[in-house]
């Protein structure tokens, strides 16, 4: 076997890459619509963004992860007895999904950092252990998952944004609107994102540490600080919407679109720390896997992550996020279809709702997907002459072939990899 410390070597250099890549995509996704609306500025979205990545990545990131992401290739006879070929096949998906979201970025197309990996794992099992090594049905899930997600989303999003028209931007005087029923549609927002926190971002914690936050404890909570933030809302919006009861339309429009900006911000920041906490940890699982099998010489089912390679991957997103992530900002936020707040808000909340419901039922969704179906969503809600067919077109097709885009060049760097090192 390869020395121990240039296996690692390699192994946090290749970590590191992947967690640049998923900072200039899958993260840069979660800011997307409050940037295309005019919510923040993109020097701010990357701040708060990395913020919020980090400590869901860092203070709250997942103990213990497996080995082979979502249990696509489960360490069998072959693997078990032979730990360099795990590590090479470890190294190779890491490379492979990496180089896959690079790719992506670079012409701006948001895709799944899980399905990326997913991909990968499965393409390098299949090389290494045949067929029927693959959890065929799990990849049906992800399969069946390319079309609940952004489907589910559009339909949610398409309904609260024309809701929102339709209670308020419709009205004769839509500032009076707003001050009746934003509170409203704060109180559910804000109590969707603790929900959202709780068991999307604390979860982990949920188990050992915070045991009383689970069952009805969230709800409550989620709902007492949903009521908090509604009774603000009115006192903001009293203040801020009241004066303009008989202002022109165009301006009444304008005030209530920016008392929605902040809205939006936190929901994209709800996102953001979700991402860090669920999903890091994962993406840097491969990276642990490897850590672990040169250190011991053994394949196990689970290993624990380190804090320094939870650290690792949160500094590589923040460092990609902040250093590429304008280019998939730019194509979700302004190129689907024309942002404005109250359709952020739209946007987010029911790519939350979507996200929130399958994790519950047990379907593995990408936020990516679901957040991207819920902005073509809010732009149907106008007509399909508000979305840009030919950027949905070309994202839809970067969703299809990712899988298998990984998993061949899994193949490629595996097989390359076998026949040079071992």
């Amino acid at each position: 076997m390869i020395g121990e410390l240039w296996i690692i070597g390699a192994a946090v250099c290749l970590g590191l890459y992947m967690a640049w890549n998923i900072g200039a995509n899958d993260v840069a996704n979660s800011m997307a619509d409050a940037v295309g609306s005019g919510s923040i500025s993109i020097r701010n979205a990357v701040i708060l963004a990395a913020i919020c990545e980090f400590a869901g990545a860092v203070l709250v990131g997942a103990s213990v992860t497996e080995t082979v992401r979502s249990g696509i290739v489960p360490p069998n006879a072959t693997l078990m007895e032979n730990p360099e070929l795990m590590i090479l096949g470890m190294a190779s998906a890491l490379l492979a999904a990496a180089v896959w979201l690079n790719i992506s970025t670079y012409f701006g197309m948001p895709v799944s950092t899980t399905h990326s990996i997913v991909g990968a794992v499965a393409g390098f099992g299949i090389v290494a252990c045949g067929w029927a090594a693959v959890d065929w049905g799990v990849m049906g899930k992800i399969v069946a998952s390319w079309f609940i997600s952004p489907i589910a989303g559009a339909v949610l999003a398409f309904i609260f944004f024309h809701i929102i028209r339709k209670l308020i931007l419709s009205k004769e005087k839509p500032s009076a609107a707003a001050i009746k029923w934003s509170p409203a549609i704060v109180f559910l927002t804000v109590g969707m994102v603790v929900i959202a926190t709780i068991y999307k971002g604390l979860n982990h914690v949920l188990k050992d540490k915070l045991p009383f936050l689970g069952g009805s404890t969230a709800w409550i909570l989620a709902a007492a600080i949903g009521a908090l933030a509604a009774w603000f809302a009115y006192w903001l919006l009293k203040r801020r919407l009241g004066k303009l009861a008989d202002a022109p339309l165009r301006e009444q429009i304008m005030g209530i679109e920016r008392v929605y900006a902040p809205l939006v911000v936190i929901t994209s920041c709800s996102v953001a720390f979700a991402h860090g906490a669920n999903d890091v940890a994962n993406s840097v699982g491969p990276l642990a896997a490897i850590v672990e099998i040169a250190r011991s010489g053994h394949v196990v089912q689970k290993v624990g992550v380190p804090f320094w390679i939870l650290a690792l991957g949160g500094g590589g997103i923040v460092l990609g996020l902040a250093t590429y992530g304008w280019q998939v900002m730019k194509t979700v936020g302004t190129k689907i279809t024309q942002m404005t707040p109250t359709r952020g808000v739209a946007a987010d909340l029911a790519a939350t709702a979507t996200v929130l419901v399958c994790s519950r039922l047990g379907l593995p969704v990408s936020t990516t997907h679901t957040l991207v179906g819920a902005i073509i969503g809010v732009g149907m809600a106008r007509g399909i002459g508000a979305v840009d067919m030919r950027v949905t077109r070309n994202i839809f097709g970067a969703w299809f072939i990712t899988v298998p885009a990984a998993g061949i060049m899994a193949m490629i760097i595996f097989v390359i990899g076998r026949a040079i090192l071992l």
